[in-house]
């Protein structure tokens, strides 16, 4: 067993004709526990052992909670993992599933973190954070260095984001090769776009609720180090709707037989839709970030759901 696996890269002939661009794919939903939160979440569980740690806590849309619950059998941790309403039940069963105790609180992310901040503290555990953390910023940053050693050095790099610490990671590792000059394409979808918010207001934006189907994305506000990132590297923000990121899911399914989560399906969708600066450059590098949670009941009652 291992926390991490490295990835392979794939080029789309699929999305390369969509966009007039050789597109090169970072297979993160190959990652043991389904996403990128393998790595980040792997990389803060090391530590918290490192440290001494026997009992941790993780708040969590679903994909961070698993990463948490998978490093954790795997070092041999107590772990609770709590997620908001939203979170389905095949996530919450597939946390249970790797042995760690699953709590429910609130409607969306940020309320499940202040209640799991508070449950670390009252039983002596270590709160691990699923975004706003160095050591999980560390852990996304060997996507980059995976991609450097490979030979590939992408034109452009489209990611999807939610809390920041995956775009956090990534601008981290670019830092570290010597990609400074790399434009990035950071994606959201409407109801959940707190990052494309932060860098118009010039400062971090909390939304008032997430009204998303992509939940997984779903943190009201951004971490600091992805808005203080983002001002020292080419970042370019996209926001697209529900449907293109559903629609991105469909057909990234048929082109490479490969489920992935609406999540992941905004920063396809910038391919499949041809959207920002994804025919300027080339390579195009999409971080297929995953997602265990996902079905393919699961799209179909999401498709079905839009079109009513």
């Amino acid at each position: 067993m291992q926390l991490f696996v490295e990835t392979p890269l794939w080029e789309s002939l699929a999305l390369s004709e969509r966009i007039g661009r050789r597109a090169v794919l970072k297979m993160e939903a190959f990652q043991p526990a389904g996403s990128f939160k393998s790595r980040g979440m792997g990389a803060a569980c090391l530590q918290a052992r490192a440290d001494g740690v026997e009992k941790v806590v993780c708040s969590s849309g679903g994909n961070a909670g698993l990463a948490v619950a998978y490093a954790g059998r795997f070092l041999g941790l107590d772990v609770t993992i709590v997620v908001p309403e939203r979170t389905g039940e095949r996530a919450r069963n597939l946390i249970r599933r790797e042995g760690a105790h699953l709590l429910v609180h609130g409607d969306a992310w940020d309320d499940a973190h202040a209640f799991a901040v508070r449950h670390a503290d009252e039983t002596g555990s270590a709160y691990i954070h699923p975004f706003d953390d160095p050591a999980v910023w560390r852990g996304h940053s060997s996507i980059v260095h995976e991609v450097h050693t490979a030979g590939l050095k992408p034109g452009l790099i489209v990611v999807s984001v939610g809390g920041g610490g995956l775009l956090s990671g990534l601008l981290l590792g670019m830092d570290g090769v010597g990609w400074p000059e790399i434009p990035v394409l950071a994606v959201e979808t409407e109801g959940a776009d707190s990052f494309a918010q932060a860098l118009d207001a010039g400062e971090l934006v909390t939304l008032p609720g997430i009204t998303s189907i992509a939940t997984t994305l779903g943190a009201r506000t951004v971490c600091r180090e992805a808005l203080e990132a983002a001002r020292r590297h080419r970042v370019t923000s996209l926001v697209v709707s529900d449907r293109q990121a559903l629609d991105a899911c469909i057909a990234f399914a048929g082109d490479h037989r490969v489920l992935v989560e609406p999540a992941c399906g905004a920063a396809l969708a910038a391919g499949y839709e041809r959207l920002g600066p994804v025919a300027d450059y080339d390579p195009v590098l999409f971080i297929v970030c995953g997602g265990a949670a996902v079905t393919p009941g699961m799209l179909a009652d999401w498709d079905q759901g839009l079109k009513n």
